[in-house]
């Protein structure tokens, strides 16, 4: 057996568009909030996230917040991100973070701005705190734009980019998102963009990564799609073993992203929550 890229993209796209406008569209009604926020990047997620928010609850509901950094967001990105908004005619504002990321420098004794790692996980919070501050200004909940790929290798921040009310993409993996936004008029140069959190200064997804989409998405989709050994996933998909071991160690050590934090367990008290 053989899996290529085809089988990925084998999806009924009007199906898809259905399915997940129609989950946005009940969710958002059965939280009784007034709409969406949703952080636009110029990247493909977030444009994908913004126009099936925009075709399940109509533009007058969903809010864009662009908010790049002058350390790290290129020019073209906010145009793009620009671009996306005007074309689905979704009001939005900009916020430049770069002071508010300051003030942090400024104040925290310890604070090194050379810790690319810790430094841009800081400014996804600020961001998502901007966008929950937004939400709670105006009754609505923040649509997330993480895809199944990202999620499934933990590649978001923790209480960043990975803390939202809904994740509408999260059941497709990077190079779905990227046929279905061609789907969606969105513009190839935007759709096809190298992936990028842009959180510190020429910061590229697939370089941090060390493998392709195209490729962790294969070997996604063998594991947990169809089930199959490492060894299985290799040969099906002429992907060194090493990297779907690469893939399978990713997931592992992120899995406490993807779940709520642990709580011990006493013997009369404390046991585990169930909504009533």
């Amino acid at each position: 057996m053989k899996i290529t890229l085809k089988d990925l993209l084998n999806i009924d796209l009007e199906k898809t568009v259905s399915i997940i406008t129609r989950f946005i569209r009940e969710y958002v009604y059965a939280s009784n909030a007034d709409g969406v926020v949703v952080g636009v990047s110029g990247g493909v997620d977030s444009s994908v996230a913004l126009v099936l928010a925009v075709k399940a609850l109509g533009p007058e509901k969903v809010h864009g917040l662009i908010m790049p950094d002058s350390e790290t967001t290129p020019k073209q990105d906010i145009e793009d991100a620009e671009y996306i908004l005007r074309k689905f005619n979704v009001k939005y504002d900009i916020i430049w973070i770069n002071n508010i990321y300051d003030s942090y420098s400024e104040n925290l004794p310890f604070f090194d701005n050379n810790h690319n790692l810790a430094c841009g996980n800081l400014r996804a919070r600020i961001r998502m705190s901007i966008l929950y501050y937004y939400a709670n200004l105006h009754n609505y909940l923040v649509l997330g734009a993480s895809d199944r790929s990202e999620i499934l290798i933990g590649y978001f921040t923790k209480y960043g980019d990975g803390a939202v009310d809904l994740l509408p993409l999260g059941c497709l993996y990077k190079t779905q998102v990227r046929y279905l936004a061609t789907h969606l008029d969105i513009p190839r140069h935007i759709a096809y963009k190298p992936s990028s959190p842009r959180l510190w200064p020429d910061h590229m997804a697939e370089e941090e990564l060390g493998l392709k989409y195209e490729e962790i998405d294969l070997i996604l989709y063998g594991l947990f799609d169809k089930n199959m050994t490492p060894e299985e996933v290799a040969k099906a998909t002429g992907i060194d073993i090493a990297k779907v071991y690469r893939v399978i160690r990713m997931h592992r050590k992120t899995r406490h992203k993807r779940s709520l934090p642990p709580i011990p367990q006493l013997p009369n008290v404390g046991k585990p929550v169930k909504e009533i």
